[in-house]
């Protein structure tokens, strides 16, 4: 069985990314238009509507007006954008968010992708919450780091054509920034998250860090508790893998650059009750083009990690 798919969006950083790793699968048959059709709209509807599934790359409102176009029941869309991922009828496209979720994701119609900041987040803090060691009404205070790639074509052209000026700078300083309600919606959390972003001189990878004072949570969890908890939520997951948070001396943001790996650790202090939550992943990888070849491959019935890198 062959799947066709439109990447709508596909000159973007995230849909060359996507197109690249779909376009030597047998299986997929990539739809394309050219730069006439493109400015077409009816060439536009065409093959949004002819396609099994329509993977968007776009803005968000732009998201959303090709979302209005495509009137097929048989097309179902996977949106990268930020547009749907606290949407009503949209399935938020974490597979390893619950138990069970990649069926949710198998059987839905529209899947909107994560956002890179909150794959990480979530990926520490979901199953903590689920399991009663931090509570869902704690402020949590979450810090991240990504690569400028991050940021598209126009922060790409600033770091590479040397005007960033900065190894480091950090950003939404009036913590105003569209991740925060995703996060707190999908970690299913009382308040919104501390969110503290920047962004590194180095083109792909990501550190998210989540501290917790354990020793004033009402259950006292320990390090151990915490990271078992975790290690049972992944225990059968091919792409997250949790290790050993005590071994570790010091954490690279480019730990997981070129991957579709996403690793994470308890570090902290076990006598003062203080861990660090940290995890590493690709922004473009699991961040971004990896979850969606991911999503598409549930979706299609295919091997979750068919075109993957591991």
């Amino acid at each position: 069985m062959t799947i066709s798919i439109f990447i709508d969006g596909a000159a973007g950083t995230t849909g060359l990314n996507i197109a690249e790793r779909l376009r030597e699968r047998p299986e997929l048959r990539l739809l394309t238009l050219d730069d006439a059709e493109r400015k077409s709209a009816d060439a536009r509807r065409d093959v949004l509507n002819s396609a099994d599934i329509v993977i968007l790359c776009l803005p968000d409102d732009a998201a959303r007006e090709a979302t209005a176009l495509i009137t097929n029941p048989a097309t179902r869309v996977i949106d990268a954008s930020t547009a749907h991922r606290v949407a009503a009828g949209w399935v938020y496209g974490m597979a390893e968010l619950e138990p069970g979720h990649a069926d949710v994701i198998a059987g839905a119609a529209r899947v909107s992708n994560p956002g890179c900041y909150p794959t990480g987040f979530l990926a520490l803090v979901r199953p903590l919450v689920r399991a009663g060691l931090v509570p869902h009404d704690w402020p949590l205070t979450v810090n991240a780091t990504s690569g400028y790639s991050g940021g598209g074509k126009a922060m790409i052209a600033e770091f590479e054509g040397g005007g960033a000026g900065t190894a480091f700078r950090a950003y939404a300083l009036n913590g105003a920034h569209k991740h925060v309600l995703e996060m707190r919606q999908q970690a299913r959390l009382a308040h919104a998250p501390l969110f503290m972003p920047s962004v590194a001189n180095v083109y792909r990878g990501m550190l998210v860090e989540v501290p917790l004072p354990l020793a004033a949570f009402p259950r006292r969890p320990t390090l151990a508790a915490c990271e078992a908890v975790l290690r049972e939520a992944y225990r059968d997951s091919p792409v997250i893998t949790v290790a050993d948070g005590a071994a570790a001396s010091l954490i690279r943001i480019e730990e997981n650059a070129g991957t579709d790996r996403l690793t994470l650790r308890v570090c902290g202090d076990e006598a003062a009750g203080q861990a660090r939550l940290i995890a590493t992943l690709d922004n473009l990888g699991k961040g971004a083009g990896g979850a969606a070849v991911q999503n598409l491959n549930i979706m299609a019935g295919f091997d979750p990690v068919a075109g993957l890198i591991l």
